[in-house]
């Protein structure tokens, strides 16, 4: 509840965090520890332990940073006196790169999915949207038609921590959703899922795992070599944008991040570009010099 309330966090973070919880709990119960007794020495114990697991670096990060969110809690409910999480440092992730698609990828992966099938104008939308607008997986299954404002060309999306933004609509994507809508209301839509645009057979509100599905088969069919998520449309939105020329504060409001530093992971994904750009247009590199 405080992770919700107090910070704000999605529900998938929520229970990353209470299974986190679980296994310290029973790390604690195994060594006769209570909680409000705990020492820092204790919790490098733990994190040890946990490590000795081979879990990454990214999840031992998470654990970390939701066993200080625990005991700050506690120290705030006056349920102990000192945090014993208080020294604990977080690892310094490792930087990485994230798969991008091209624009050819994109369109190959939009090209193959068969129209003919009830769900292929769906399956097109849902491509054009997550790479015409660059939502998440979670924000993309909750848009709703209600917030879909096609004369003014764009839509509001409720993003982490409830937060709301507002996400221009390009054509593709507004033509793509249009098409959608006709074959939409030829079906009969679930009471209570009304409002929300992407719906599967039965009418009901589509899930992440079928979306996950969905592109998936898409790359399968396209004979895309890569790993692909919903989020690699994300990155590819805001790389594509990022090599065009778009101002990174730009990309930060319509991502949704809430700190630059998040959106300032394109500035490396660029590098290529801009590296392609120089060897290709500076003078020094130009192949007509002798």
């Amino acid at each position: 509840m405080f992770l919700q309330l107090e910070k704000g966090a999605a529900d998938n973070t929520v229970e990353a965090y209470t299974h986190d919880f679980v296994a310290l709990q029973n790390y604690l119960e195994d060594k006769s520890i209570d909680y409000k007794n705990v020492t820092l020495d204790n919790l490098l114990s733990f994190l040890i332990e946990i490590a000795d697991l081979g879990i990454s670096e990214r999840s031992r990060a998470r654990i970390i940073s939701g066993i200080k969110s625990f005991f700050k809690f506690c120290v705030l409910d006056r349920l102990i006196e000192n945090n014993p999480a208080e020294l604990l440092e977080l690892p310094t992730l490792p930087q990485y790169l994230p798969n991008v698609l091209s624009l050819e990828e994109i369109e190959k992966m939009i090209a193959m999915i068969d129209l003919s099938k009830w769900e292929g104008h769906r399956n097109v939308a849902i491509i054009e949207t997550l790479y015409g607008s660059g939502v998440r997986v979670s924000e993309l299954i909750n848009i709703k038609l209600s917030g879909i404002h096609f004369d003014e060309r764009y839509m509001k999306i409720t993003g982490k921590g409830n937060k709301q933004r507002l996400v221009p609509l390009s054509e593709h994507t507004i033509k793509a959703i249009s098409f959608w809508l006709k074959d939409r209301n030829l079906m009969t839509v679930k009471h209570g899922h009304e409002d929300f645009l992407f719906l599967n057979r039965r009418g009901s509100q589509l899930t992440r795992a079928m979306i996950f599905e969905v592109i998936k088969r898409a790359a399968k069919n396209a004979a895309i070599d890569k790993k692909i998520s919903p989020h690699t449309f994300r990155h590819s939105f805001a790389t594509h944008l990022f090599e065009g020329g778009a101002n990174l504060r730009a990309i930060q409001q319509l991502l949704g991040h809430s700190s630059i530093t998040t959106t300032e992971i394109y500035t490396h994904t660029g590098i290529q570009f801009i590296k392609e750009a120089i060897l290709s247009y500076h003078p020094r590199n130009s192949k007509s010099l002798t």
